[in-house]
């Protein structure tokens, strides 16, 4: 391979699936010279380097980078100017090269899921629980707030912190906004997010059946070739509307590719891609 314009950086990587993402996407747009020289590939950083990587890459004639575990945060302070949503998110995804050599930092995660959502729900109007409060969630608050919901609960095991992350929000919004504990969730909710980590481990979360609203649309962070516990649960539940990952972790490199290029890929059959090879 040439060297490449662009990256995703992090430790782990060798599982990203980044690389047939964006070489899709610039197989739409063949003979365009906004991807004239679009070359793109893995990097492993050290996890005390993560810094010291990026200059190289960047002296190296990189042009921007996807950013993902452990190093989102470190992105964030790496970055000279940043995103309305990326400071909202307290993390960067995405970093591109300015002019003047500095960092641009983004954050693309909220903007790809709700970009999802949107492919199967409408979301003004309607009442979304948000389950966990930690960087997944925090990431996608602002972009579903900007679809003006009619509310929006957060809900964790420990308390104190969703409650400490609405109050980040709270003074920026009008849309109703509330904390509670997972065995505190009362009513229904027309959009149910499952933000946690819990589908990774294999676990189940405390929430009752009860929560999903008829037609609501349950949906899962996370993503594989089997269904997660969270979306087993859903359909338990009775809800026929169930969405995993997939198409956040399309939808956001999708973001990530216009920030770079100017150029906004069809999502639709590269999500058909990546589903098949699941």
């Amino acid at each position: 391979m040439n060297q490449p314009t662009y990256l995703v950086i992090g430790n782990p990587i060798a599982h990203s699936k980044s690389p047939q993402i964006h070489a899709a996407f610039a197989a739409q747009f063949a003979g365009r010279a906004e991807v004239a020289d679009f070359a793109y590939d893995r990097l492993l950083a050290p996890i005390d380097a993560f810094a010291a990587a990026v200059a190289q890459f960047a002296e190296n004639g990189g042009k921007g980078a996807n950013v993902t575990v452990p190093f989102k945060e470190e992105a964030f302070r790496l970055s000279v100017a940043r995103t309305d949503r990326a400071e909202a998110a307290g993390a960067v995804n995405t970093l591109k090269l300015l002019p003047d050599g500095g960092l641009l930092g983004d954050n693309t995660d909220g903007a790809g899921l709700v970009a999802d959502v949107l492919r199967h729900i409408e979301v003004r109007g309607r009442r979304i629980l948000l389950l966990g409060a930690g960087g997944a969630a925090r990431g996608v608050i602002l972009p579903l707030l900007a679809q003006a919901p009619q509310s929006l609960i957060l809900a964790n095991r420990t308390v104190a912190k969703a409650e400490q992350l609405i109050a980040h929000f709270q003074a920026a919004t009008t849309i109703p906004l509330a904390a509670c504990e997972y065995a505190a969730i009362e009513g229904e909710f027309d959009l149910v997010i499952n933000a946690t980590s819990a589908s990774l481990g294999g676990e189940r979360l405390p929430i009752a059946n009860s929560i999903f609203a008829p037609n609501a649309l349950a949906y899962d962070m996370m993503y594989g070739k089997d269904e997660t516990p969270f979306l087993a649960q859903a359909r338990e539940a009775g809800v026929s509307l169930r969405v995993d990952g997939l198409g956040m972790l399309v939808g956001q490199a999708a973001e990530a590719f216009e920030v770079w290029t100017g150029l906004r890929p069809d999502v639709e059959p590269v999500l058909a891609m990546m589903r098949a090879q699941l």
